[in-house]
C-alpha cells in the first residue's frame, strides 16, 4: 500500500463523504498513485469535504487515474463527475463533487505545490523535484 499522509478533522465528526473518499482512496492504491495525501476541507471551504493530491509516474498513469477514479466514482451512483485536463496529461483534476482530486507528475506537482496553500508539507519523494 502506498504511504498516505492524512490531514485529519479537527471536529471529529463523521461526514458522509467518507464513503467516496474511500473509493478515490482504493481507486489510487489499485493504480500504485505515490505521494497521496488527503487534506480534510470540511469547516474551511465550501468547495468540497475532501481534497485528494497524488503523483504518477508519467502522463499516461495520471490519465489511467483519473479515468479509473470517474469510471468508478460513476459506478457508485455519483452524477457530475468531471475531468480537466487530461490531454496534457501533467496535471488533471478530477471533480467528484464532495471530493476534489488533484492527479500531477512528480514535478509538476512540486512546482505548483497545492499543499503549501493549505499549510501542509510536500511529501519528501515530491519536494526532491523542487530542488531540481
Amino acid at each position: 500500500m502506498t504511504e498516505r499522509k492524512v490531514i485529519a478533522s479537527k471536529n471529529g465528526k463523521a461526514n458522509p463523504s467518507n464513503a467516496l473518499l474511500k473509493l478515490v482512496e482504493t481507486s489510487l492504491d489499485d493504480d500504485k498513485a505515490q505521494a497521496v495525501t488527503v487534506i480534510d476541507l470540511a469547516g474551511k471551504s465550501s468547495i468540497a469535504d475532501y481534497m485528494v493530491i497524488a503523483s504518477g509516474t508519467s502522463s499516461r498513469q495520471v490519465a489511467a487515474m483519473a479515468d479509473h477514479i470517474l469510471e468508478k466514482v460513476k459506478e457508485s451512483g455519483q452524477e457530475g463527475a468531471t475531468i480537466d485536463g487530461k490531454t496534457q496529461g501533467d496535471w488533471i483534476l478530477v471533480d467528484a463533487g464532495d471530493v476534489i482530486v488533484h492527479l500531477f507528475r512528480p514535478e509538476v506537482r512540486a512546482f505548483y505545490n497545492l499543499e503549501k496553500m493549505w499549510g501542509i508539507e510536500m511529501p519528501e519523494e515530491i519536494a526532491i523535484y523542487a530542488q531540481a
